[in-house]
């Protein structure tokens, strides 16, 4: 029985997987060949991004299930420290590839250290109560981005709070404009590099929901009282997925970040906190595959959608009702089911009688 699970758990990883990489292989082919818009272009690395975002989202909200509604602070916490480490180590890190992935590592230690502070109180609260508290920490983290002033000259980087103090040097520049936000940013950021974080967030995430770790977590999201009977310790546990959900949400920040010349922290404010939310709802909870297709379709959507320019949300929100219905429905999802039977059954048929044909064929051959 417990091969079995194993062994659909395992096939659906490896789906997950397939449909990323096809998905890439698809888009660098098109790139290649006929050529991709530049509107979908424009779109691959926040699509990424927020891919990224989703899953992790889903390892607090689906297989911790816990509520958090300030994952958004985690991505600007993980997008302003990117930044920042990209233009200090511009003069010491030629390779641009090899500065953003620096930089998304800065970005994700940063964010997972300020998970770890926040989680250590705000964990010991449960449902509507943290989602109040991390509600706060988002808000919090957007106040002190809009009143920090970064720069930078050749003695380092200098730091000035609620005011612009700095005392730059001739070939010094400012970094962080308090709530200007980072200007003059160097783009580095690229498709290939989502991807690439994506495998590994996936790959992080399914090895740790398989793990005895995973299992422990899993405990405690279904009966937490009955998981601490049995010893396992609630606040290990349940910090170390807030953590690494912080750190994913840390480097897709600074993946997102610099793919724009100018970031502001209102980017990143409560919005984006409950759209994440509403790709983790919509893909299904504890669903990393579901997670994913819902964050691509629904960052590409608003943008096709432009051509209605003034109705464009108002049928955004209408096509995320009617989705929310399909999936809520008792009726259409057993039809849906029946669907896939259906067309799982007609593809056995055919596969079944293909063989029966070659047998047949190569049984006259040898007569």
């Amino acid at each position: 029985m417990k091969t079995g699970k194993l062994t659909k758990t395992a096939r659906s990883n490896f789906i997950t997987y397939s449909i990323v990489i096809a998905f890439f292989i698809i888009i660098q082919i098109m790139s290649r060949t006929v050529g991709i818009s530049s509107l979908i272009k424009g779109q691959l690395v926040p699509i990424c991004a927020y891919i990224v975002m989703a899953v992790s989202l889903n390892l607090t909200v689906g297989v911790l299930g816990e509520l958090s509604l300030g994952h958004a602070g985690f991505m600007s916490v993980g997008a302003f420290s990117g930044v920042v480490a990209a233009i200090s180590l511009q003069s010491f890190v030629a390779s641009d590839p090899l500065r953003l992935a620096v930089s998304m590592v800065i970005g994700a230690i940063l964010a997972a250290i300020v998970g770890f502070i926040v989680g250590i109180p705000v964990l010991r609260l449960h449902g509507d109560y943290l989602a109040i508290v991390t509600l706060a920490f988002g808000e919090i983290i957007k106040s002190m981005v809009n009143n920090l002033y970064i720069g930078i000259d050749s003695g380092g980087l200098q730091f000035s709070l609620l005011s612009n103090k700095l005392l730059l040097a001739e070939d010094g520049r400012m970094i962080l404009t308090g709530p200007m936000g980072l200007t003059g940013i160097k783009t580095i950021s690229n498709f290939t590099a989502g991807f690439i974080l994506i495998i590994l967030c996936l790959f992080v995430i399914f090895n740790l929901t398989n793990s005895k770790s995973g299992r422990a977590i899993m405990a405690l999201r279904d009966n937490r009282i009955a998981a601490e009977s049995v010893g396992i310790n609630v606040t290990k546990y349940k910090l170390m997925a807030f953590v690494i959900s912080a750190a994913m949400a840390g480097a897709a920040g600074a993946l997102f970040a610099m793919n724009y010349s100018t970031v502001v922290a209102s980017k990143f404010d409560f919005n984006t906190s409950i759209l994440v939310l509403v790709f983790v709802v919509l893909g299904g909870l504890g669903n990393m595959r579901g997670s994913i297709i819902a964050a691509t379709l629904l960052t590409v959507l608003p943008e096709l959608l432009r051509t209605f320019r003034n109705y464009r949300m108002l049928i955004y929100a209408i096509i995320l009702i009617l989705i929310m219905l399909v999936r809520n429905n008792p009726t259409l999802r057993q039809l849906l089911a029946v669907f896939k039977n259906a067309v799982k059954k007609l593809f056995t048929n055919l596969k079944t009688a293909i063989e029966k044909f070659f047998r047949k064929k190569g049984g006259d051959v040898n007569g």
